[in-house]
């Protein structure tokens, strides 16, 4: 299989594996740094000592399972992921359930090295393990009329105790425009960091669109309908104020809460420099063209 995209990024380039499973930790820590502070930059890196697989993937959101941060991998267990189907239905030519072993022996699995860009201005680069959207959509035939696609997590209440909670409306939606869900950048993740996907991080597919905010990447998705109108969002519909359907990385338009101006890389240590936020989380080359004539303050 051909792929069309190229990657910049290298392994030297990734975010270290507890850096990323522990960032909630590491964000949390700037809050009271001021010995760290006074003791300098050797104190800071020694606070971000590489934890313990277990431990690094206790700090996560999933609502499903819970608001807290360690609320996924204390219940994240309970759900069965073996076997696992994904309905493909609406606008294509083949619907029905598509069983995930049946897929992924249809797809070439790779490791992509992407930018991926947290809500609270920080950013890292992680390698994840999939296959593009595209080619699970072809594979199922998407018809002319089609121009959006939408996607749900798996709404088990039996294993998932969050949902007995209405923070959000389940089942969790997330839908990205037909040329947005073909771009060659937009995958879904089977593993990172060369590992399978934990449950809590999404097991055992999830979505991955590096040009946008993470929280547009779904989660355990059993649901893809093709569609020729635009999707409710669960994030849209709890608070479109601050969670705009396209979810773009936009350093011009901020936050009604906080500045999307400049970011932190994690895995800099606590006193990371902050940098200047690129346009389209840095692929802005490649998925521009996407938006051409829009206006992105309105189209948020």
């Amino acid at each position: 299989m051909a792929y069309r995209w190229s990657n910049d990024l290298t392994r030297a380039d990734i975010t270290p594996e507890a850096v990323f499973m522990n960032r909630r930790q590491v964000m949390a820590g700037l809050s009271g740094i001021g010995l760290a502070a006074m003791a300098g930059p050797a104190l800071a890196q020694e606070e971000l000592e590489p934890n313990t697989w277990e431990e690094v993937t206790t700090y996560c959101n999933f609502y499903e399972f819970g608001t807290g941060k360690g609320d996924p991998a204390q219940y994240a267990h309970r759900m069965t992921t073996k076997p696992w189907a994904v309905t493909i239905d609406g606008m294509v030519d083949r619907p029905g359930e598509y069983g995930l072993q049946d897929i992924l022996s249809e797809m070439t699995i790779e490791e992509r090295i992407y930018r991926f860009r947290c809500v609270e201005a920080w950013s890292m680069v992680v390698p994840w393990n999939g296959f593009e959207l595209a080619d699970l959509l072809n594979l199922a035939g998407v018809q002319e009329e089609a121009k959006y696609v939408s996607f749900e997590t798996l709404y088990r209440p039996s294993e998932m105790p969050g949902t007995q909670y209405r923070v959000l409306d389940w089942p969790y939606r997330e839908g990205l425009r037909l040329d947005e869900a073909m771009h060659p950048l937009t995958l879904m993740a089977t593993g990172i960091f060369g590992k399978p996907l934990p449950n809590q991080n999404g097991a055992p597919l999830r979505l991955v669109v590096p040009w946008k905010y993470g929280f547009k990447s779904i989660k355990s998705i059993v649901r893809i309908t093709l569609t020729d109108k635009q999707p409710d969002t669960s994030w849209n519909m709890a608070n479109a104020r601050e969670y705009g359907f396209y979810s773009n990385v936009n350093p011009n338009v901020s936050h009604p809460r906080w500045s999307q101006a400049s970011e932190r890389r994690l895995g800099g240590g606590l006193f990371a420099r902050r940098q200047p936020t690129l346009m389209f989380n840095g692929y802005e080359e490649e998925v521009a063209a996407l938006y051409d004539g829009m206006d992105l303050t309105e189209h948020f």
